[in-house]
């Protein structure tokens, strides 16, 4: 067997586990994904970036101190690897609607389609169309639409003007961007969800939407205001023909029916909804794959396991660092909940008490700024959304809590110079990515984060 087969099969056992546990409750099958988990992590030498080797060295250090100072240490760490496959099981199931996705002849319609949007309308669907599409491909959109907007881009499209071929690539860049950095929100299948959620049981969906929709709201309204005030405002083309948006909208029916299947998912077998998004992403993966090959008979279901079955190792070998980072995050977040002790946080619940709600607001903030300096989102929601919660401030609700670091994450994607999106913008621009985060994001952000500040400092939910 080859080690990409291996690291596959393994991954696979961590997934198929993990699943039967989540729904059936079994600890034996859950310890059976553990051992998988820790096969799979042995497969990965020479696999790691710097931040996930990085992120295992810590979880190792982590571990050695919870078995010197926690009682029930065996019973912490046992649940704390859980975390870890669950977040892995989470990757390899969002990572099955990419298959489909890839090989669709409606994404390569709908790609084109946005992208030859005249000038006025450009952002707003651009923007809204890579939230929707990362929903499906998560950072593969912007390699996807990148490269889309590179081709369409030339210089003979903008009439021999140069200024007018960089100003449009600013534009289409920053939309593609910030409509990525909404997909967590705007999403019940996307990771934020499934951080928070998985962290703060006592938080359902339905008390999360007020706020993040209505900050991914702000978010977006902010972003086009301020795509429209910088310009330039070219004269418009008469001639031109605007493509249509039907392709689009096809699109969005078929994301809607996955979301329902999802939230189906959930009510019959009485599970949470990160839970039913582990079931419903591979399910409306397979039934996908199964309506483009329907022509091969038995409406498409053999061929597109096979499809499936082939594609396995092309599909999940690279998300060997995505796995790491985010389960070793999930991992570091409830080994540091279960090591700190209250009481020894008075100090901190002092200063941070007289601040109520407003807390939500620095909590926002501090995700942005550790991810200024390459503290990864994904660490720094997780271990506060753990923590926050333990110190009882009045009017700082779990969701609220939740929320405000959801937001803080979307945030970060759009303004870090070191952040997979930013990088790959830079790739595609060759434009550092400090410009494309604070000279070309430099306005928006001094107009969004004080909007955002006003909705959680004071939000009526």
């Amino acid at each position: 067997m080859s080690p990409a087969r291996l690291r596959v099969s393994c991954l696979l056992l961590v997934t198929l586990a993990t699943l039967i546990h989540l729904v059936g409750g079994s600890v034996a099958w859950q310890a059976a994904g553990v051992v998988a988990l820790l096969l799979y992590l042995a497969t990965l030498k020479g696999q790691l970036t710097r931040m996930a080797k990085g992120l295992l060295c810590a979880a190792g250090v982590l571990t050695l101190l919870a078995l010197w100072r926690s009682p029930t240490s065996g019973q912490l760490l046992f649940e704390a690897s859980g975390r870890f496959a669950f977040f892995a099981t989470f990757v390899v199931a969002l990572s099955m609607l990419r298959l489909p996705a890839y090989r669709s002849r409606l994404v390569r319609r709908c790609g084109q389609s946005m992208l030859l949007q005249p000038p006025s309308r450009r952002y707003p669907i651009l923007s809204l169309g890579s939230a929707l599409f990362g929903i499906i491909l998560n950072i593969g959109v912007l390699n996807l639409f990148a490269a889309m907007i590179e081709k369409s881009n030339t210089l003979s499209a903008a009439q021999g003007r140069t200024w007018v071929q960089q100003a449009r690539q600013r534009r289409m860049m920053l939309a593609l961007l910030r409509g990525f950095s909404l997909a967590p929100l705007i999403s019940p299948m996307g990771i934020g969800v499934a951080v928070v959620l998985s962290s703060l049981p006592q938080v359902t969906w339905p008390q999360l939407a007020p706020y993040i929709l209505g900050a991914a709201a702000l978010i977006f309204m902010a972003g086009w205001v301020v795509d429209y005030v910088t310009g330039p405002h070219p004269p418009a083309n008469k001639t031109y023909v605007t493509p249509s948006l039907r392709p689009l909208a096809q699109f969005g029916f078929l994301l809607i029916g996955i979301v329902a299947l999802v939230f189906s998912i959930a009510w019959l077998l009485d599970v949470r909804l990160p839970i039913a998004a582990l079931l419903g992403a591979p399910s409306g993966a397979l039934l996908w794959l199964a309506w483009q090959r329907r022509r091969l008979g038995y409406g498409g279901l053999p061929a597109a396991i096979t499809t499936v079955h082939r594609q396995l190792p092309w599909l999940l070998s690279p998300s060997a660092n995505e796995i790491v980072v985010l389960g070793a995050a999930g991992y570091l977040g409830h080994v540091c909940v279960g090591l700190v002790d209250t009481q020894q946080l008075a100090p901190l619940l002092a200063v941070l008490g007289p601040l109520g709600a407003f807390n939500a607001v620095l909590a926002m903030l501090m995700v942005v700024g550790l991810a200024q300096i390459g503290v990864n989102p994904i660490v720094t929601v997780t271990l506060s959304v753990g923590l926050l919660p333990t110190l009882g401030i009045e009017g700082l609700t779990p969701a609220l809590i939740g929320a405000s670091l959801m937001v803080g994450w979307a945030l970060a994607l759009m303004s870090s110079p070191m952040t997979a999106s930013m990088l790959i913008l830079s790739r595609f621009t060759r434009v550092p990515a400090t410009r494309i985060g604070y000279r070309w994001n430099g306005r928006f952000l001094i107009t969004v984060i004080p909007l955002l500040a006003l909705w959680f400092g004071w939000s009526p939910f």
